[in-house]
């Protein structure tokens, strides 16, 4: 788990990248969510925000499905294919209201999907919610593994101590059948 992108705090409220191949739609988020304190990083095309995200990843994407290139889909599902941003929450934002391309955007591995023309306060409380989501997961799974670890160093000292124990009752078997060989020599050996 990479910590540095952990929403660890009310004063870090997350880094999030907005792709969109319109620029008016870039400014107009971006001003939005700047506003609300976030992180924010535009992207023109689905290929340009691939290699902003390895190069730092965020803790969101909001993702445009149609733009020249790569489309939103194709994008989605290249950050899903990859162990270092796969769990990165994506949030569509498009003009699209088919259900058909609200379903295909799920597919790809978006985790909310908010139509255009969009409203300011819901795609602040969407991008909220998946930041608090993604910091509540990365919580959990840090408790996990310190609780992990802390099983097996248990486990490890309980085999240690088995381990004493068959030592010591071989001992004190040895230590009865040598008793009873002294005692009655018919039965020595």
């Amino acid at each position: 788990m990479n910590n540095s992108n952990d929403t660890n705090s009310d004063n870090d409220p997350g880094s999030i990248v907005i792709v969109d191949d319109n620029p008016n739609n870039l400014q107009v988020l971006s001003g939005i969510l700047q506003q609300a304190g976030f992180k924010v990083r535009p992207a023109l095309s689905g290929e340009i925000a691939l290699r902003a995200i390895a190069a730092s990843a965020p803790d969101l994407v909001l993702l445009d499905i149609r733009m020249p290139g790569m489309d939103g889909y194709e994008t989605c599902r290249r950050l899903k294919d990859d162990a270092a941003t796969r769990d990165i929450p994506v949030i569509f934002i498009s003009a699209l209201t088919e259900t058909a391309d609200k379903l295909a955007a799920f597919r790809a591995g978006g985790v909310n999907y908010v139509s255009k023309p969009f409203q300011a306060d819901e795609v602040l409380a969407r991008v909220r919610t998946h930041l608090q989501l993604r910091h509540m997961q990365q919580q959990l799974e840090s408790q996990v593994a310190d609780r992990t670890a802390e099983l097996r160093i248990t486990c490890d000292a309980l085999r240690e101590s088995q381990g004493q124990y068959r030592r010591m009752l071989e001992q004190t078997i040895q230590a009865i059948a040598f008793t009873v060989e002294k005692r009655d020599p018919y039965t020595a050996g």
